[in-house]
This record gives C-alpha cells, sequence and structure tokens, in this order.
C-alpha cells in the first residue's frame, strides 16, 4: 500500500478523503508520514484528530488545486470561505504549508 498513487485523510469526525499522493505531498508533514516507519507509510492513511472534516475537505481541495496549477505562473485566487479562515490557518500551519522547501526536499 506504500507505493499507491492514492492515500486517505482522515478527519476528527472520520470524514475519509481518497486524496492523489503527489497532491499531497505539497505538505512537509504529510511527506514526513509517509516516508517514515509509522503506519501511516505503511498503510497510506492519515489521521488528523485536530482538524475537522469541513476544513480537511478544504485542504484537500487545496492540494488538488496546487496540484493542477503548479507549473502556472497566472494562478487564480482559491476561493475561502471567511468562516474557515482561522481553523483553514491553524490547519495549514500545522501541515506547514507555508514551509519554503529545502535543498534536500528539491533533490
Amino acid at each position: 500500500m506504500a507505493d499507491s498513487k492514492y492515500i486517505t485523510l482522515v478527519s476528527a469526525d472520520s470524514l475519509e478523503f481518497v486524496v492523489l499522493r503527489e497532491a499531497s505531498l505539497v505538505s512537509p508533514t504529510i511527506k514526513g508520514m509517509l516516508r517514515s516507519q509509522f503506519s501511516e507509510a505503511q498503510t497510506g492513511r492519515c489521521t488528523f484528530p485536530e482538524i475537522s472534516g469541513v476544513v480537511l475537505e478544504k485542504v484537500v481541495e487545496y492540494f488538488h488545486y496546487w496540484y493542477r496549477n503548479r507549473d502556472r505562473e497566472d494562478v487564480p485566487d482559491m476561493e475561502i470561505p471567511v468562516e474557515l479562515c482561522l481553523e483553514l490557518l491553524m490547519a495549514a500551519d500545522f501541515l506547514n504549508l507555508d514551509a519554503k522547501p529545502s535543498l534536500r526536499d528539491q533533490l
């Protein structure tokens, strides 16, 4: 299962999202989970007990949005509901979505 094209992300309220593995690797946190000796690397299933289903759904949407637009220069803004901004910011922080890629990550 470790080399599957898709992974499953599970929210605090047990909602499951099947995500293209390559798209999810934009998150250094998920990348670390999937390349570790932990069960996530073996099962391809990452559980986030601190992220609600509504927020994780938007995070998954962002992963695919990023993946689709990764080679474009004029990327349109992604719609983000105002009521989710704080929770999305906390999830983005947890998933290290603001991290700058290191030289090691680029190799």
